[in-house]
């Protein structure tokens, strides 16, 4: 049976989205979204408020974060050129999800897991700090402290790329990750990351489980991919994503399901400015991680 109730892949102010969660819950209700996640990058400050408009919309939520993580596999070339990719991302990104968490509530395993992610969610102002002197360096001098004010929880590119339009040295956020602030670029810096392993156990330590996001932006095989997730102990893959091809995401699911992997799915939601859409993401709901579809 297939469903396009699920979303399990957004994000608020609280991160690089550009809506707050109150509305990015009312856009996926009205989406016809009924489980939700809200997974902003590397924080989790916005469960609370999100739980509370699931509530309100009759939705289910799911406490959710993106964790960034250092490659588990090096990119290789063959593939990236077969999903017609330049470059693959400096790193992995690892959604975690904790069905059994109500947010607000005392939690001892889950508050170890927020602990361990802290430094993780703080290390992000030093690196937002160091690209914006290296943008001054390239005749591009932007306020740091309005940069950070743009973020209600974790800094993240997005924000410097917003304060770049408003300074007139870009066209639009897209021109700024392209040309200047994109992995690799003049004015990238990279940041501490866990290893992908590290993220796991800490999420396993809290009862959570994983899934891979966007697996497309990393440069693995699908075979190959699939099988570096099992070692790892991930749970899931993001089969169904935004960014994915049909043909992209049907490899994905066979492949996971016949090596004994769950699927997720999520929209990746950042806002409406970017032309996206929260919900209509079809998933097989035999093949979604137990713990949530049972949620």
């Amino acid at each position: 049976m297939w469903t396009e109730t699920y979303d399990l892949h957004s994000h608020s102010t609280h991160s690089d989205g550009e809506h707050p969660v109150e509305h990015v819950g009312h856009l996926m209700a009205g989406n016809g979204v009924q489980t939700w996640a809200l997974t902003d990058h590397d924080t989790a400050s916005g469960w609370v408020e999100a739980s509370q408009v699931a509530n309100v919309n009759g939705m289910t939520f799911i406490p959710g974060v993106e964790i960034t993580c250092t490659p588990a596999h090096p990119p290789m070339d063959e593939e990236l050129s077969k999903r017609e990719r330049e470059r693959a991302s400096a790193s992995w990104h690892l959604l975690a999800y904790f069905p059994n968490h109500v947010p607000g509530k005392t939690d001892e395993s889950v508050a170890s897991f927020l602990e361990w992610l802290a430094p993780k969610q703080d290390g992000r102002e030093p690196r937002m700090r160091a690209m914006c002197a290296r943008l001054e360096t390239l005749g591009m001098p932007v306020d740091v402290e309005g940069v950070l004010a743009r973020a209600e929880g974790s800094v993240g590119r997005p924000h410097l790329a917003a304060a770049m339009v408003e300074a007139g040295y870009v066209e639009d956020k897209q021109e700024a990750f392209e040309r200047w602030i994109g992995d690799g670029n003049l004015g990238f810096v990279p940041h501490e990351k866990p290893t992908v392993q590290e993220a796991v156990n800490a999420v396993q330590k809290a009862g959570g489980v994983t899934s891979l996001a966007h697996p497309i932006y990393y440069g693995v095989p699908v075979k190959r991919l699939i099988e570096v997730l099992k070692n790892h102990e991930i749970n899931a893959v993001e089969a169904v994503h935004r960014s994915h091809s049909d043909e992209y995401r049907y490899e994905l699911m066979k492949e996971a399901t016949s090596q004994g992997l769950a699927i997720t799915v999520g929209s990746d939601f950042h806002g409406t400015s970017y032309q996206q859409h929260p919900g209509h993401m079809p998933i097989m709901l035999d093949a979604l991680i137990e713990q949530i579809k049972h949620a």
